[in-house]
């Protein structure tokens, strides 16, 4: 006996496709305001931020069309799931991209060590300042759903390493139009590249959990195994099984053996009901069979 249980599985992304808009219009606009300014002003931190941004906008737009896609595919005969793993897929293709940068942006760094080009700090101190504002908005527009999609978080912190990236470059305008010391450039976009490693590898890290089927950071499986045996009726829990389908939605599935077939019924609704309450799970798989039955066999693998 099974049963399954979903309170509308709908794509959290779905409900942020429009900040997602607008953060993509904004950081693609000013990345080629920076790509100008960094040629004109000979400013490898502005470069460095530009590629920044550059990421930051493919990113976003992997994220939009994961989003767009999810929604038009609809339920498919062979894609059970549907399409929701193609926002992980984006967030793990945005990581491989941010590294790229990074690591361009540090060989770059040290090739100018050796003998750092003059560089024009008026309009590299403009444009970083404008990109400083730009950042901000994007900030305030993703924040909320940061917490609910694992694309939008990756797009709210590379906002977040662009707006420390502007807030070198203006430091770094400031050191040379005051002081004239060139390595502030090099220096500067040195810090914006090794700001961004961590932050790749975090959202690398997440999405890999989620394509291991791993179970969820927040969720102990020992724990939702004895809430499991807690319930009246039940005795005994096998072949549980917690994974993340894509941000914000976790699933469960579990065999559940009881005493009698009288309480299939309540077993069931405490069941859902503690998993949702206690773990935050509203899509669960739950086999329910009587143990004098004895119908459940473990798989071999």
């Amino acid at each position: 006996m099974g049963a399954g249980h979903d309170h509308g599985a709908s794509s959290l992304g779905e409900r942020h496709r429009g900040r997602l808009w607008i953060a993509l219009i904004l950081t693609t606009g000013f990345m080629l305001v920076e790509v100008a300014g960094g040629w004109y002003a000979n400013s490898l931190a502005l470069f460095s931020d530009a590629g920044h941004m550059a990421t930051d906008a493919l990113g976003i737009a992997m994220a939009l069309a994961a989003i767009i896609a999810v929604r038009r595919a609809g339920a498919r005969p062979r894609q059970t799931f549907g399409l929701y793993r193609l926002e992980v897929l984006a967030a793990l293709a945005n990581t491989v991209l941010l590294f790229g940068v990074a690591i361009w942006v540090l060989v770059e760094s040290i090739s100018r060590f050796d003998e750092p080009p003059e560089v024009k700090s008026t309009p590299m101190l403009i444009i970083a300042v404008i990109g400083l504002l730009t950042n901000v908005v994007s900030l305030m527009i993703l924040r909320s759903g940061a917490k609910e999609s694992l694309n939008v978080r990756g797009a709210y912190f590379e906002v977040l390493g662009d707006m420390l990236g502007s807030l070198a470059v203006i430091v770094a305008a400031i050191l040379i139009a005051t002081t004239g010391w060139w390595y502030a450039d090099p220096i500067l976009a040195t810090a914006v590249g090794l700001f961004i490693l961590p932050r790749a590898a975090r959202l690398g890290r997440d999405a890999l959990r989620i394509l291991l089927q791993s179970a969820p950071a927040g969720i102990d499986i020992p724990d939702v195994d004895a809430t499991l045996r807690e319930i009246p009726g039940v005795v005994d829990v096998h072949d549980l099984h917690i994974w993340t389908l894509t941000s914000g939605m976790d699933v469960v599935s579990a065999h559940l053996s009881i005493d009698s077939d009288g309480r299939l019924a309540s077993v069931l609704t405490d069941a859902r009901t503690k998993l949702h309450d206690q773990y935050g799970i509203d899509h669960a798989t739950l086999q329910v069979e009587p143990t004098a039955a004895n119908t459940c066999h473990t798989p071999s693998w």
